[in-house]
Formats: C-alpha cells, sequence, structure tokens
C-alpha cells in the first residue's frame, strides 16, 4: 500500500473513530460540539503556525548573502519542483536538523540549524532541502492539521465523557449501559487517535523522502544525511526542542526513547533509510 493511500486510509479511520466515540460517549451533539470546538483550535494554529514555530526556536530569515549556496540550493529544487521560494531561516544550535512550515506553499518557509550547515556536505544538504520542500508540495502541514483536528475531538470527547461520569452520568443512561466498558471507552479512544494520527505522520515522512529521492534523482544522499543526523542527534538533542514540535523535524530531535517508539511521529531511521537505499537499487 502506498503512502497517498495510507493516508487516506487513516483519515479515515480517524474520522470514523470520532462518529463512533462521539455516539458512544457524548451522543451527536458531543461529537459536533467537539468537532467544531477542536477545527478552531487548529484553524488557528494552522493560520499562525509559521510565525508560532519560528518564533519558538529564534529562527532568523536569511538572504542570499548570507548563505549563497544555500539559497541557490533552495531556488534551484524550487525552480525544478515548479514551486514558490519559500522563506529561508536559519537557527543557531549545533544540532543538525531541519523543518518546514506555512499554511500553503505560497506562505512556506524552510529553517535549517547552524549544525547541520557544519554537518552535511552539498549533496546530503540538497536531499534535506528537497525533503523539506517535498513536505510543502505535499501540502503536509494541512494534512497533518486535519488529523489534529480529528483526534483533538476525540480526546476532548473522552474528556467530557470522565468529567460527566464524575458529575452525574452520561448521556447513555440506559439500563444496558456498562459503566466500566464506558470508562474504559474515554480511555482507549484518545490512545487510539493518538496512534492513527502518528502513523499518518510517519507515512507523510516516507512520503517526502520518495519525493526527495525523485526531485534530487538520487535517493542515497538523503540516506547519508538521515544517517548523519540521527547519529549527532543521539550524542546531542535540540535543548530547545519540545515534544509538541518535534514532528515538524526531519529526525527527531530530542533524544530517543524505546519504550515511547509506538508514539513516535518519524518512522525508524533505518527503515527509512533502507525504503531509500531501495529505490537506488530499482533505478
Amino acid at each position: 500500500m502506498n503512502n497517498i493511500l495510507k493516508t487516506f486510509v487513516f483519515l479515515t479511520a480517524l474520522t470514523i473513530l470520532l462518529i463512533y466515540t462521539g455516539s458512544i460517549l457524548g451522543g451527536p451533539n458531543g461529537a459536533t460540539y467537539a468537532f467544531i470546538f477542536a477545527l478552531l483550535l487548529n484553524a488557528g494554529s494552522y493560520w499562525f503556525s509559521d510565525k508560532i514555530i519560528l518564533s519558538i526556536y529564534r529562527a532568523k530569515k536569511i538572504s542570499k548573502e548570507d548563505f549563497p549556496y544555500l539559497y541557490n540550493t533552495v531556488r534551484e529544487l524550487t525552480t525544478k519542483s515548479h514551486l514558490p521560494l519559500p522563506q529561508i531561516y536559519l537557527i543557531e544550535d549545533n544540532t543538525p536538523n531541519a523543518f518546514a512550515t506555512g499554511r500553503d506553499p505560497q506562505h512556506a518557509a524552510i529553517a535549517v540549524t547552524s549544525g547541520i550547515l557544519n554537518t552535511l556536505n552539498e549533496e546530503e544538504l540538497k536531499g534535506v532541502i528537497a525533503h523539506e520542500l517535498s513536505h510543502i508540495k505535499n501540502r503536509d502541514i494541512l494534512i497533518g492539521t486535519i488529523a489534529a483536528t480529528i483526534a483533538g475531538a476525540i480526546t476532548m470527547l473522552a474528556s467530557l465523557a470522565r468529567w460527566a461520569m464524575i458529575f452525574g452520568g452520561t448521556q447513555k443512561n440506559d439500563e444496558d449501559n456498562n459503566p466500566f466498558a464506558f470508562l474504559i471507552m474515554t480511555i482507549l479512544a484518545p490512545v487510539a487517535a493518538l496512534l492513527i494520527q502518528m502513523a499518518i505522520s510517519r507515512s507523510r515522512e516516507y512520503l517526502a523522502d520518495k519525493s526527495s529521492a525523485q526531485m534530487c534523482e538520487n535517493p542515497l544522499p538523503l540516506a547519508n544525511a538521515l544517517r548523519k543526523l540521527h547519529q549527532k542527534t543521539i550524542y546531542q538533542p535540540m535543548d530547545a526542542a519540545t515534544p509538541a514540535t518535534a514532528h515538524l523535524f526531519i529526525v527527531n530531535p530530542l533524544r530517543g526513547n524505546s519504550i515511547l517508539n509506538l508514539f513516535s511521529t518519524h518512522p525508524p531511521i533505518d527503515a527509512r533509510i533502507k525504503k531509500l537505499e531501495a529505490l537506488n537499487n530499482i533505478n
């Protein structure tokens, strides 16, 4: 199953889970209100995401005169991909990493750390930039926002249902209602939504890797870059990085924890490298 189809399947699963959770926990009205609230919350985040994220990491906008090679690389790849030239930002951090943000290709930005410029060679950096441009071209920020909206609505429904149990029962008061089963549902539904949301994020990472390989006409520079970035991050995670924004980066900027791998927004680095090397074998 390709990654575009996987994304569709996962989004469908999230929608079905929202409808089912709403009918079980909050009734049709509860599901509707939770979805509208989550939509408004995430729409605001989506619209202003670039300004918020760049501000968090104190990113500074750069020009061609500041970093000619970086600027020319971005311009070359955007021209090749028929994309508008995004704004380019630098984050003063020794940990090598990068991310893309912005609500659409016309309002996009790419941010790289000073560490990545000192770690990767020209071809590897080009592979990373192509990966981030692929996120912009594939509108992954929009897809992530949709997933977050539905998952957020499910989480809010479950939270409201737990409070309803504490202060006077639920909307389903019939004799067949099982309070214990209801409580389990309020716990499992948000976990299931989170897992599906993470699966969507991982599918988009694989898709961006593949798109980068096609854009550069060579998958190996990105594979080599991922290997370097992962190794560096193990020993030097980003101090400024937070779990809420970790999904934006090309590699997880936080220190790895095998217990939390199930909830990771990033596919395993070894799996990503293996898929890229397989593309090279096909070529």
